[in-house]
Order: structure tokens, then sequence, then C-alpha cells
């Protein structure tokens, strides 16, 4: 099951570039217009606000895969094996109420909006809140695989801790190996 993920995050990273990349393009090329020439792209404005939102929640489903979104989880590192499992359980499942809660929202936003034009370019603002549904269709299977994992102990402990706080952790379970200064050590400083 690995594979498609990591073709389908492939092809998130793929858009993802591209978006920026039209954004670039769009932006700079309007700036130049306005002062070399005064005039501009009007569409500009519009479609790097869409593009925007769209790299955003495709950059969000990458970086849950990747286990890259900000988290403090010192404390789940340092639990039994039984409470690092119980603490993923218990956040998967929030995550994926959470995902249900954006989906239902985007859904009906879109369907709302769907026959409603953008004011510049003329496309179906549906387009605008389809990210939404896209993130969070996404982000529930990848979660769901997680938790299925971690259901049949196929996680390890290092997968069951989501977010490492590298630093942090190793002071905390490195045994204090710096001798105290001796006598003639302190004697030397002076």
């Amino acid at each position: 099951m690995n594979r498609p993920i990591e073709r389908y995050c492939r092809v998130l990273d793929g858009l993802i570039a591209a978006f920026l990349a039209v954004m670039v393009l769009l932006v700079f090329g309007n700036v130049v217009l306005r002062y070399a020439f005064n005039s501009g792209i009007t569409v500009s404005e519009e479609l790097s606000r869409w593009l925007f939102v769209w790299v955003t929640f495709l950059g969000a489903i990458v970086a849950l895969r990747d286990k890259g979104h900000l988290g403090t989880d010192i404390v789940v590192a340092l639990l039994p094996r039984a409470g690092k499992k119980a603490c993923l359980v218990l956040g998967h499942g929030l995550m994926i109420a959470i995902c249900w809660l954006i989906f239902d929202g985007s859904w009906q936003q879109l369907r709302i909006n769907w026959d409603v034009q953008a004011p510049v370019t003329g496309l179906s603002m549906g387009w605008f809140y389809a990210p939404g549904v896209v993130f969070a269709v996404s982000a529930a299977v990848l979660l769901v695989l997680d938790l299925f994992k971690a259901l049949r102990g196929q996680l390890n402990d290092a997968d069951l801790v989501q977010v490492a706080q590298a630093e942090a952790l190793a002071q905390l379970q490195a045994p204090h190996t710096a001798d105290p200064p001796s006598a003639a050590t302190s004697s030397r400083a002076r």
C-alpha cells in the first residue's frame, strides 16, 4: 500500500512545484508590467490566491505523510509502548473526526458556490473550496492506514511517536556522561 501513496505524494509534490512556479510568474510578471509598462495581468491576484490555497492544502497532505507537522511528543516518547499506542489511536481518531468536519464544510461550500463565478476569471468559485475536500479525503486515508498499522502491531516504537523532538529527547534519554570538573580543573580556571 506504500507504493501508491508514494506515487500520489510525488504527484502532489509536482503539482505544488508547478503551482508555485505559476504563482511566481504571475506575481513577478504583474509587478514588472505595472512598473515598466503601466499595465498588468488582470487574473494575477485571483489566480495566485487560489493557487496559494491549493499549495497549502496539498502541502499539508505531504507533510502528514512525512510526519512533518509541528508538534510536541516529548511526553509520549517517554511512555511505554502501550501508552504510545493509546496516544496514537486517540490522536488519529481525533484527526479523522477533524477530517470529517473539514470535508463536510468544504463539500457544502463547494456545492453552494459551484454556480458562482469568480469576479475576474469567471471560473467556478467551487474550485476555491475543492482543496479542502481533497485534503480531508487524502488525510483521512493516510490516518486510517496508520491507525490500522498501529492496531495490528505493525508499527515499531519510533513510528508510534509521530513527532520527534530530537534534541530534547536525546537530552532526556542520554546518560549524563560529562564528569563534574575536578579540583585541578577548577583551580586552573581561576
